[in-house]
């Protein structure tokens, strides 16, 4: 099994958004969706791509001469993996999390929603029947 991705700064989380809106899509495309919001130079946003892919959030291939660019992991597990982390670290949270705290998002659809309730159901601490949250 593979180690999972480490979790994306505020920079890389930027490009992931842009690319899981896309699935693939060139250096000069991600600085247009995301490095020129941030202010970055084109040099930078190509910067930030080569060490996501070093540190396994995007992956590269190239195809006809275009280096293209993907997130290594679909949107809804970073996602459920960052809330995850982020309830048990910051809010101390063990039980239950229920997806629909997240319906005001503008990045999650109806149908991410309900794969992310899923996670985050598989993830929850099972009863004194051990059994998990149903």
């Amino acid at each position: 099994m593979t180690e999972p991705s480490p979790e994306p700064n505020a920079s890389e989380l930027d490009v992931l958004k842009a690319l899981w809106k896309v699935k693939e899509a060139s250096a000069r495309e991600i600085h247009e969706a995301a490095g020129e919001r941030r202010g970055w130079s084109y040099s930078t946003t190509r910067t930030v791509l080569a060490r996501m892919v070093d540190k396994g959030l995007a992956v590269r291939r190239d195809s006809h001469g275009l280096t293209l660019f993907a997130a290594a992991a679909p949107k809804v597990d970073m996602i459920g993996r960052l809330v995850r982390g982020f309830a048990r670290r910051v809010l101390e949270i063990d039980g239950e999390l229920p997806a629909s705290a997240f319906s005001g998002s503008r990045l999650l659809d109806a149908d991410d929603l309900a794969a992310l309730q899923l996670m985050l159901d598989e993830d929850a601490p099972a009863d004194e029947n051990g059994e998990g949250r149903s």
